[in-house]
Formats: structure tokens, C-alpha cells, sequence
């Protein structure tokens, strides 16, 4: 704990990269998709959910950046 503490220390910039870049996706899968806690046990299992959350999440971004139409464009090629 106290060398993760020395290295955010050093370079706090590094927690704010992943504030921006990680906790929006996670905080939206809890938020929107009600996926609060994973309803497996072991970590296969949980893995599989979370694969499962992931693609639906990515599947919905892809849908509101570039819309049906060239979500089905992009995939047909």
C-alpha cells in the first residue's frame, strides 16, 4: 500500500488518466445497465458476465457514435 501511495505520489497525473478513461465505462455499466454486483461465483463464470456487460456496453457505444446504419456498414466488411 505504501508504494502504490509513493507511485500515485509522483505521478498523481496518472490517477486522473484513469478517472477519465476508466471509471465513466464501469460507473455506466452500474448505473445503466443495473449490473451492480455480478450474479456468478468463481472467476470463470464472473469473467464470461463481465465479457457478456462489456460487449453490450461497446455494442451501445457503437450505436450512439456512428448510429445502426454504419454499425451494420462496418460489420458487413
Amino acid at each position: 500500500m505504501d508504494g502504490m501511495a509513493a507511485q500515485i505520489a509522483a505521478r498523481p497525473e496518472v490517477m486522473d488518466l484513469r478517472r477519465e478513461t476508466v471509471e465513466h465505462p464501469f460507473g455506466t455499466i452500474k448505473q445503466w445497465m443495473n449490473q451492480g454486483a455480478f450474479l456468478m461465483r468463481r472467476l470463470e463464470n464472473v469473467r464470461g458476465e463481465f465479457s457478456l456487460t462489456a460487449l453490450a456496453y461497446n455494442i451501445r457505444r457503437a450505436i450512439t457514435v456512428v448510429g445502426v446504419p454504419g454499425l451494420i456498414a462496418a460489420a458487413r466488411v
